[in-house]
């Protein structure tokens, strides 16, 4: 099962209270105040892992949670600090705080969202909630005139509350297309993903990310993201649950079924794909484009490549069969320029 959204609830841990002791050694009846500190309650951590690639492990169980400090005891012996919770989560996560107020206008309960972090690094720590400070013991109030302090401070509770993860693919190109035109097909031809591909409407239902080997030291990123229709930026069909997922790419290649194989007109498409992207994200609308224009392999294709070429006459368009592998080298040419970078050992 693909999550890629999740409400959760994280609880850093309690503070340790201090302790009020007296110390009461042999031939020392009256040894003093000795009571310890309290230790600091665990931190909730989220870390990067790429071996992660859902939200899934969160479903299941939606709290996040770190250990308590424990109490301080005798002979001025701190408590133990409480184990911070470390969470894994997958590189491309967008954390929001999830705050609620009463609106006296409408009479009602207002949710709100504030971004707190993103995180997209390997191995990258972000402290969800930190965790309480251990209270004081009671030899920390001796004086010269209170020499038998009973005063101890408890521990702070650790911070909580309740928030929004949202997942966002990374990679430096997205293939955006209509259901079934050739872009599951086309990432198996450009990289090692295996994307489940059949000929019916959004057969791939969770976006897909492979890796495209340019040469030994240079490799990009391109992402299958799930077939868009109209209205997709007002959540129809899979809308949103997928949309998110390009907000990182770099370029995005706009795949079509050139020949217009599935009863459908290649300019109309491409034309309703840019309208959708606009309208979802004006900033992702100004991101660098081009058209790939797949099935050049059937019947009316070069008809309608010439037509698709008129018609976005500042665009580039490289003519592909994905099924056929007509155009890799060009396809594979233009990615390493436009998004190809030098890997380290």
């Amino acid at each position: 099962m693909f999550v890629d959204q999740i409400r959760v609830f994280a609880r850093a841990g309690r503070g340790g209270d201090g302790s009020a002791h007296f110390h009461r050694g042999k031939f020392r009846p009256k040894g003093g105040p000795d009571g310890g500190d309290g230790g600091n309650g665990g931190n909730v951590i989220l870390q990067v892992d790429p071996s992660t690639d859902s939200l899934r492990t969160f479903f299941y169980n939606a709290k996040m949670v770190a250990e308590d400090g424990k109490p301080g005891a005798g002979a001025q012996c701190t408590g133990r600090s409480g184990s911070h919770g470390v969470y894994k989560v997958p590189p491309g996560l967008l954390v929001s705080r999830i705050e609620e107020r009463f609106d006296e206008e409408t009479g009602e309960m207002v949710t709100e969202t504030t971004p707190v972090a993103d995180l997209t690094e390997t191995g990258q720590e972000y402290v969800l909630c930190k965790g309480g400070k251990g209270g004081k013991g009671n030899v920390h109030f001796k004086s010269p005139t209170n020499q038998a302090p009973k005063e101890f401070t408890p521990g702070t509770d650790g911070e909580s509350g309740f928030y929004h993860f949202e997942l966002r693919s990374i990679a430096d190109a997205g293939l955006v297309g209509f259901p079934n035109a050739g872009k599951s097909t086309l990432l198996t031809k450009l990289s090692h993903a295996k994307p489940k591909i059949a000929n019916y409407p959004f057969t791939t239902l969770q976006p897909h990310v492979g890796v495209v080997e340019f040469t030994e030291t240079r490799r990009g990123t391109v992402a299958d993201i799930p077939g868009l229709i109209e209205g997709a930026h007002a959540n129809v069909g899979l809308g949103h649950d997928f949309l998110r997922h390009i907000m990182r790419c770099r370029i995005l290649l706009f795949v079509v079924d050139t020949p217009g194989s599935e009863g459908r007109d290649p300019i109309a498409d491409i034309s309703t794909l840019r309208e959708e992207i606009s309208l979802y994200s004006s900033e992702l609308a100004k991101r660098p484009w081009c058209i790939l224009a797949n099935k050049m392999d059937l019947p009316q294709a070069e008809e309608n490549l010439a037509l698709l070429k008129d018609r976005f006459k500042r665009v580039k368009v490289i003519p592909i069969s994905a099924n056929e592998g007509i155009g890799m080298d060009k396809l594979r040419a233009f990615l390493s320029e436009k998004i190809g970078h030098e890997i380290d050992f």
